[in-house]
């Protein structure tokens, strides 16, 4: 009769090695064990009840695994979870808003009053939507993207800026001496504009740069060679895809996805926003 392989030489034989098991992280570098393929962890989502990670490699291109065994991070084997809750440091407070407001509670949004924000372009829209959207919608003032200022003038003037009708304006590069500083002056010159039109600015060339570099884990933002578009030169410097427009928009998303709360912009940024809110809504 054959022997009975639960036999207590089988007790001291050593046990199968327990791999650590790791949260999913936006930026790790994995690698699929099976199929050889490496790539930065660009999205995670759940799919059919199981969690789906997206790997891009350097060459831009994404494919897609269920997550759990079979993977390599930093050449050791790993078992990939499901993401960790959001860290406190970078979660929104309970009772505040991003921008670290009061959240006002069971209040709807107000109906849009006349006195607007503008911004120069769609990703301001965004990140101060992401940061500010809660407050402005209790004071019911709107963002619009003006796509640049070279006719700012123009804009304010078609505007009408009056009582009642305030307009708060956010310019980037608005530093002495700037083009932008003097089409800011001449703007100030349209009739009604004095005590009704505020136009501030922050010093850095494009929006994107007022995201803490620790945020996105790197030390400072990459130096743009002159002659070569910023937006185009960060990706680039990033690794990441940047010939297209549409590649610059995917980039801008990975970059807004990392701002949680006003906490990781900088100040520069923060109290010129601040300033604008408390101009449209401070009697």
């Amino acid at each position: 009769m054959a022997l009975n392989n639960w036999g207590p030489q089988d007790l001291s034989a050593p046990a199968k090695r327990q791999l650590p098991e790791v949260a999913v992280q936006r930026g790790m570098v994995l690698e699929d064990v099976q199929s050889g393929w490496v790539g930065e962890v660009t999205r995670v989502e759940k799919s059919g009840g199981m969690h789906v990670v997206s790997l891009e490699d350097r060459r831009g291109k994404t494919k897609s695994f269920q997550l759990g065994f079979g993977f390599l991070l930093e050449g050791q084997a790993i078992r990939l979870m499901p993401p960790a809750p959001r860290a406190a440091a970078s979660a929104v407070p309970s009772g505040r808003t991003a921008s670290g407001s009061v959240r006002v509670q069971g209040q709807r949004a107000q109906v849009a009053k006349a006195s607007r924000i503008w911004v120069e372009g769609k990703h301001d829209a965004e990140l101060v939507e992401k940061v500010w959207g809660d407050d402005l919608r209790v004071e019911g003032i709107v963002v619009e993207p003006l796509h640049g200022v070279d006719d700012l003038k123009s804009a304010i003037a078609d505007f009408n800026p009056g009582s009642g009708r305030r307009l708060g304006i956010l310019v980037d590069h608005l530093v002495p001496g700037s083009k932008e500083s003097r089409i800011a002056a001449d703007a100030m010159t349209v009739p009604g504009a004095a005590g009704n039109v505020l136009i501030v600015g922050h010093p850095y060339v494009d929006v994107w740069q007022a995201i803490r570099p620790k945020v996105l884990g790197i030390e400072a933002w990459p130096a743009v060679p002159r002659g070569l578009d910023w937006k185009t030169g960060i990706l680039r410097a990033f690794g990441w895809p940047h010939e297209t427009a549409e590649d610059v928009g995917l980039g801008w998303q990975r970059l807004l996805g990392a701002v949680r709360t006003y906490a990781d912009l900088e100040a520069s940024l923060l109290g010129r926003v601040e300033e604008v809110i408390d101009f449209l809504t401070v009697p």
